[in-house]
């Protein structure tokens, strides 16, 4: 996977790192767990602001603030529905990244999860 600028033989010495703040961003956009919960709901078919709540447990006003900087990243997107929307992911590109993460997931096995900067312990002491 490359994650350089996409002028090919650009001349910007900044181009490389361009693009790895793109996909830095990217990444904390999926490393929130409420927007990545609502991401992998999504994954399942579209869903109504008020489908998102029951299933990640948030409020209202949260799930809408998630959706608008995901929507903004453009990831997903929604289309009208009688008095309310419904939103999809915008990206099938995101299907193949959640089942690449669940295949490295697997591979490292507890690896990730017992990371002491960013496991599972050290999301509790962030609590």
């Amino acid at each position: 996977m490359t994650m350089r600028s996409e002028a090919a033989g650009a001349t910007d010495p900044c181009g490389a790192r361009s693009g790895s703040m793109a996909a830095a961003a990217l990444f904390r956009s999926l490393g929130d767990p409420s927007r990545l919960a609502i991401l992998l709901r999504l994954a399942e078919g579209e869903a109504r602001v008020v489908d998102l709540v029951a299933a990640v447990g948030l409020a209202q006003s949260t799930v809408s603030a998630h959706l608008a900087c995901l929507r903004d990243c453009g990831l997903v997107d929604s289309r009208p529905e009688g008095r309310s929307s419904r939103y999809f992911l915008a990206r099938a590109e995101l299907l193949d990244l959640f089942k690449s993460a669940e295949g490295l997931l697997a591979a490292t096995g507890e690896a990730v999860a017992l990371c002491p900067t960013y496991g599972t312990a050290a999301t509790d002491e962030d609590s």
